[in-house]
């Protein structure tokens, strides 16, 4: 049985991808790091509806403690197939934001991108398959009010996904890069209202953390082994 890590995993969208994932028969490895009651959740689900899971936790900005945690997974065999999506927002105008909120954004989300790929990728690269499948944001495509901290770190995610790509595909290895916009869930409902939603995207709807996960679960299949050093949008057709 294949493994798979899911940074993150216990947020909306990180929660579709992990039961996505479990379905489609993979042992999954849900992540977190400030909720561990939610990761657990998360893997009770999933083994309550006959997959299999366990919880891993860390802090994805603290490499010394990647390396630890990863070192300890891959003891085990190499997880052949990784979905970074730990992200942070810290939301202001550039011309108000401190340097701790930049830092903020391009820690977890850029650097820690680095901190749990980078160890994974011998492992993965000796076993010749693997899928490394980013989750990005439709900011780093067109920008965000507030948001240039986060919409440079998940810009940075989609060079390093595109250089990444080039690096592996001998080795049967794909690297890909999901940019949903709005999704339903905690997050949009804490920005958009129903109106603002309709507004904004033209099929008029916020999507589901489920069409996300769709579309990861596709790019760590067998059928998606052409599919490499993409940005792919989720979006209603806002881009």
């Amino acid at each position: 049985m294949k493994r798979a890590l899911v940074t993150g995993g216990s947020g909306d969208i990180g929660t579709a991808v992990c039961k996505r994932l479990a379905l489609d028969g993979l042992h999954v490895v849900v992540h977190g790091n400030q909720h561990p009651e939610r990761v657990e959740q998360t893997v009770v689900a999933i083994r309550d509806a006959g997959g299999s899971a366990e919880a891993c936790i860390f802090d994805v900005t603290d490499a010394a403690a990647c390396t630890q945690a990863l070192g300890a997974l891959v003891q085990h065999g190499a997880i052949q197939i990784l979905v970074n999506n730990a992200g942070a927002h810290a939301d202001a105008p550039m011309a108000g934001m401190n340097h701790e909120q930049w830092q903020r954004a391009i820690d977890v989300n850029l650097n820690g991108f680095f901190n749990v790929t980078q160890p994974l990728l011998l492992p993965m690269m000796r076993t010749r398959w693997g899928r490394i499948i980013s989750i990005s944001s439709i900011a780093a495509v067109m920008g965000n009010r507030g948001q240039a901290n986060y919409a440079a770190a998940k810009a940075g995610l989609h060079g390093a996904t595109k250089s990444l790509a080039i690096e592996l595909a001998s080795r049967g290895v794909t690297v890909n890069a999901v940019a949903p916009g709005i999704i339903a869930g905690s997050m949009a409902a804490a920005t958009f209202d129903a109106g603002a939603i309709k507004t904004i995207v033209p099929m008029k709807r916020a999507g589901r953390p489920e069409e996300v996960a769709a579309l990861v679960g596709f790019l760590a299949s067998e059928a998606a082994a052409y599919i490499s050093g993409q940005v792919i949008g989720v979006n209603g057709a806002m881009a």
